[in-house]
């Protein structure tokens, strides 16, 4: 079986840059929920954001392609301790338990409906669909699983042009699976699903993940490995911004001049996240490979910070949202709306009727909170499973 050194001890930039990206993320989550007018709004729209509001979301685009690449990364070193047929039934059966997760867990969370009148597709939705996909491709060798994503990242864009029958079969599962932008489908009358992650797209950046663990086995010296992250960063970035600046494949979304240059910047840095394209994954997983390239042997405290986060993902991303939501039903009550205002026609989301919230700068101060809040939930439970070996924990 092949040595890595998760096999030891946990890879700390793993952590390190999985603790960043859950933080930042929950700027947005706290941005959606807590600034006026977040729900109809759009902050990366240059025709009525700022840089301030667009940044604030921009910013957070790092978040999920790192999250579902590490995702893979991390299968590639739960592989090491497991034979392939232990690691592909333990990765279908955790991508089904993540499909749950999104359902019923997250979906409440966002909702705050129990009676479930929608259901949201976002991230989580994505890891497991991604995690079944890849629990059945293990079995290739890694080169091709590797290939694979790479075919997948490079060449989805070209679907954007592929015209179907509205609301057809085939339109319905072309948007589910590759295309999907914030998609409304209707159940009934009454039950809606949004499909925000368009899953193959998102499967290539877990295929990718999963060959890259390949470089963190024992016959990889640290400053070769770092190396070869940095040489993968740079030729990404490079992607990125060659097919950026002269307009070519890579995203539906052209960049085009504004009224100076921080809108120029702007409009040259808003790729798409909807589905992800070749351009915003380029820029974002490039950061990522730095990232990991350069925090290999980071200590100290903040460090130390981030890899509390980091070490419990799952737990931080559903405890953060209910977090989030219960500040939202007290603050609710806090600004003088009444029980008959909890629930907004054409609105899914409760305790958000038009009019609450706060300016983008108390939405970083109730995000500090929320993070600050939950550090010593995180460091007990990564505590905990660090000293415990229950087999479910390897689920959460």
């Amino acid at each position: 079986m092949t040595t890595s050194l998760s096999t030891k001890q946990r890879v700390q930039s793993i952590d390190i840059l999985r603790g960043v990206i859950m933080l930042i993320m929950a700027i947005d989550h706290t941005r959606e929920y807590f600034h006026i007018g977040a729900i109809n709004s759009d902050p990366t729209n240059l025709a009525n954001t700022t840089p301030l509001l667009f940044f604030t979301r921009w910013i957070t685009h790092f978040c999920a392609p790192t999250f579902v690449f590490l995702s893979g990364l991390s299968a590639y070193l739960a592989g090491t301790r497991r034979t392939k047929k232990e690691l592909s039934g333990f990765l279908i059966k955790r991508g089904l338990w993540l499909i749950f997760v999104e359902l019923a867990i997250v979906t409440l969370a966002l909702t705050l409906n129990p009676l479930y009148n929608a259901f949201a597709l976002q991230v989580i939705w994505a890891i497991g669909v991604s995690m079944v996909i890849l629990g059945l491709l293990i079995w290739l060798p890694l080169p091709v699983i590797g290939a694979i994503g790479l075919i997948i990242i490079v060449g989805h864009d070209w679907l954007n042009t592929v015209k179907l029958a509205p609301n057809s079969t085939e339109d319905v599962l072309m948007k589910i699976f590759f295309t999907a932008r914030g998609t409304v489908f209707f159940l009934d009358k009454t039950h809606i699903v949004f499909a925000l992650y368009a899953v193959i797209p998102w499967t290539g950046m877990m295929l990718l993940g999963y060959a890259f663990g390949s470089l963190y086995q024992a016959k990889y010296k640290p400053v070769n490995r770092k190396v070869l992250l940095i040489y993968a960063s740079a030729l990404l970035f490079l992607v990125f911004f060659g097919l950026r600046l002269v307009n070519a494949y890579g995203d539906p979304a052209p960049w085009s001049a504004q009224k100076n240059g921080i809108f120029n910047l702007m409009s040259f840095l808003n790729v798409s996240k909807y589905p992800p394209s070749l351009l915003y994954s380029s820029l974002t997983l490039s950061v990522a490979l730095l990232v990991l390239a350069l925090t290999e042997k980071s200590a100290g405290k903040l460090a130390n910070f981030f890899k509390v986060f980091g070490s419990v993902p799952f737990f931080y991303y559903v405890l953060h949202f209910y977090l989030i939501r219960l500040l939202t039903m007290v603050v609710f009550f806090l600004q003088g709306f009444k029980t008959s205002q909890i629930a907004t026609p054409n609105n899914p989301f409760l305790f958000t009727p038009p009019g609450f919230g706060f300016s983008i700068g108390w939405v970083y101060i109730i995000w500090l909170a929320i993070i600050l809040s939950l550090y010593y939930p995180c460091r007990w439970f990564s505590n905990y499973k660090k000293t415990h070996k229950q087999w479910w924990l390897s689920y959460l």
